[in-house]
């Protein structure tokens, strides 16, 4: 008993400490590695793997020997004979004694069934899973690739919209302060009622926007959960920023020539490609002269005691060709059927290659305006920050007014949304760029 109960109070703070490791701060790599092995995508990918692994197991044994064991037993009455030509001229005392009855039969046996020639079409099929069994790999890389770079994504919406929250919170304190200073400075009799209504209206039209950032930062932390498999009101913390690492040049060719050996969904038109080469070699080799054995080895008797009788065994061994003449042309329109998926297949990996292309230099001309916007967002946030200063002390000393506060606290409103904005778009078009050259989405 004291041994259950010392299990049971382990047991029990094993689970407790459950969740209070999922609600540690997670980083980019981690958020992602989590999303790859709960996500049902790529499930789902894994899922497809072993359904076609089956199939190629499945076509292998087209090539293997077929044995089963077959067991008969039946009670029968056949009067056929009867029937039999000339059994009138038989004397009539002899037709009386021919009477059927009902007798039973018992038998069981082995039988082997092996394809010996078959004109290449089992061995075929057997390139065409082995083509397929490669494909595997490549649609789980898929998978996994598509998963990672959208909780990336996510993991920026939720890390933005925290931020935006951070920035719209404290231009709302900027602004208090500024409506608590109109206040004193009306009680001193310095400043003027209209002051102190506009500094109160601004802090005012500023509450709306923090409840928006308020329900933006819900709904990003439902989707960074939905991608880690948590509930969607789960309190996923994030740990790390925003990537302002600048790119190291490279050539776009060098970048096109990565993605194409990389990308998994590349390497599996290739792999199509194949596919479809060895299924017009399959339909070529349909309807062909073809040789099987057949053998067959088991006992037959009428009596149960003599199944165990060596008298009443019985065999048999037998090759069988085939050699079809005429099929109504269905090789034809099979082999018809088979180049054209091979010219589809063909033009499908071209026109992918073609999009991974444009996605490059799509990616390319992303990743450089985000961060010439990050550039002057930053310069300008200096500013900005620098006027609303001179600002304050300017309304401090009587030499400016309400508005004017209100519109240098705007301006730096904007301009710090304008650098978070430039972040966010720097970090996920370098994201996209790695994805598209087939690297992952986090560094």
């Amino acid at each position: 008993m004291p041994r259950i109960i010392h299990s049971l109070v382990l047991l029990i703070f094993f689970l407790r400490a459950l969740p209070a490791q999922d609600a540690a701060a997670i980083t980019l790599e981690e958020a992602v590695r989590i999303a790859m092995d709960r996500h049902q995508d790529v499930g789902k990918a894994l899922a497809n793997a072993d359904a076609l692994r089956g199939r190629i197991r499945e076509v292998r044994a087209m090539a293997m020997p077929e044995v089963n064991i077959v067991s008969n037993a039946q009670r029968y009455r056949d009067p056929s004979f009867l029937n039999a030509a000339g059994l009138d001229k038989f004397p009539p005392e002899l037709l009386q004694a021919l009477t059927p009855f009902a007798v039973n039969l018992f038998d069981y046996s082995i039988t082997v069934k092996q394809p010996l020639y078959t004109q290449g079409k089992i061995g075929t099929a057997l390139k065409i899973a082995k083509v397929e069994a490669e494909g595997t790999a490549t649609e789980v890389e898929r998978a996994r690739q598509d998963v990672a770079i959208a909780t990336v994504k996510a993991f920026y919406g939720l890390l933005w919209s925290e931020h935006n929250r951070n920035l719209i919170a404290e231009t709302q304190r900027q602004k208090q302060l500024h409506a608590e200073m109109a206040r004193t400075r009306f009680r001193n009799g310095v400043a003027t009622k209209v002051d102190v209504m506009r500094s109160e209206v601004a802090v005012a039209n500023g509450a709306p926007d923090l409840l928006r950032a308020e329900s933006l930062i819900r709904q990003s932390r439902a989707q960074m959960n939905f991608f880690l498999g948590r509930p969607l009101d789960f309190a996923t913390k994030l740990a790390g920023g925003f990537q302002e690492e600048v790119w190291r040049q490279q050539s776009l060719a060098e970048i096109e020539t990565e993605a194409l050996e990389r990308r998994p969904e590349i390497q599996r038109l290739r792999l199509a490609e194949r596919s479809a080469a060895v299924q017009l070699e399959l339909a070529k080799a349909e309807s062909r002269m073809r040789l099987d054995l057949a053998s067959s080895y088991g006992i037959a008797a009428r009596l149960p005691e003599n199944l165990v009788n060596g008298k009443f065994v019985r065999w048999n061994t037998a090759l069988n060709f085939t050699f079809p003449v005429f099929d109504g042309f269905k090789r034809d329109g099979l082999v018809w059927q088979a180049s054209a998926a091979m010219r589809a297949a063909r033009l499908e990996r071209e026109k992918s290659e073609q999009q991974v292309r444009l996605a490059i230099q799509q990616g390319m001309d992303e990743l450089h305006a985000a961060w010439e916007t990050v550039a002057a967002a930053r310069a300008n946030v200096q500013e900005a920050e620098t006027v609303l200063s001179m600002t304050q002390k300017n309304y401090e000393a009587g030499a400016a007014t309400t508005l004017d506060v209100t519109d240098a606290q705007t301006a730096v409103s904007v301009a710090r949304t304008n650098l978070l904005r430039g972040l966010y778009d720097y970090s996920v078009a370098r994201a996209n760029l790695r994805w598209a050259a087939g690297r992952t989405p986090w560094e």
